[in-house]
């Protein structure tokens, strides 16, 4: 896929899909776990990009592991939406990446969500991390050499919070 954004959507897109029935819950949108499938699908996608495919993962033994991740709902989607995910690479070293995604309405090209990655690099015959192939790295630097890095994303590294709480068990905590 393209690395650039596209248009008012930042981000390199790498995946789209269409919301389907079994998606939506009880409230008539799309259902939490729906938008992590969609942002998964995305980073497979992504993977892809740089070289970590089924048939690397099968050949190397090498794959990644999720250690973290925080998504944050912003609009919701509807049965039958059409939806692009995008991906934004943060940072990178010989063991991890630190990789942002928004998923976008296709059409109405509002924000509904976003998902922020750390993952890791694993050597799955001993379930240990491990570096990055050569390729790999190289992938990796070219993505983020081309991707359009027009604003850090305001989500990335935060951290959820009531601003005045009516109660606090961190406050307790430090009594």
């Amino acid at each position: 896929m393209a690395v650039g954004a596209t248009d008012d959507m930042l981000g390199a897109p790498v995946a789209e899909g269409v919301v389907k029935p079994e998606w939506i819950d009880v409230n008539g949108h799309m259902n939490v776990a729906y938008y992590v499938l969609a942002f998964d699908l995305g980073v497979d996608a992504l993977w892809a990009d740089f070289g970590i495919t089924n048939e690397y993962i099968e050949q190397s033994a090498g794959s990644t592991f999720a250690v973290e991740s925080h998504v944050t709902y912003r609009r919701e989607l509807l049965e039958g939406d059409p939806y692009v995910v995008t991906a934004q690479l943060l940072a990178y070293d010989n063991k991890r990446i630190h990789q942002f995604q928004r998923l976008y309405h296709a059409e109405k090209r509002f924000l509904a969500a976003t998902a922020e990655w750390m993952n890791l690099h694993v050597d799955l015959a001993v379930r240990r991390v491990t570096h990055w192939p050569d390729d790999i790295l190289q992938n990796l630097a070219s993505f983020a050499a081309a991707q359009d890095a027009r604003t850090y994303p305001a989500e990335a590294g935060r951290r959820m919070q009531i601003a005045k709480p009516h109660y606090s068990l961190q406050a307790e905590l430090e009594r």
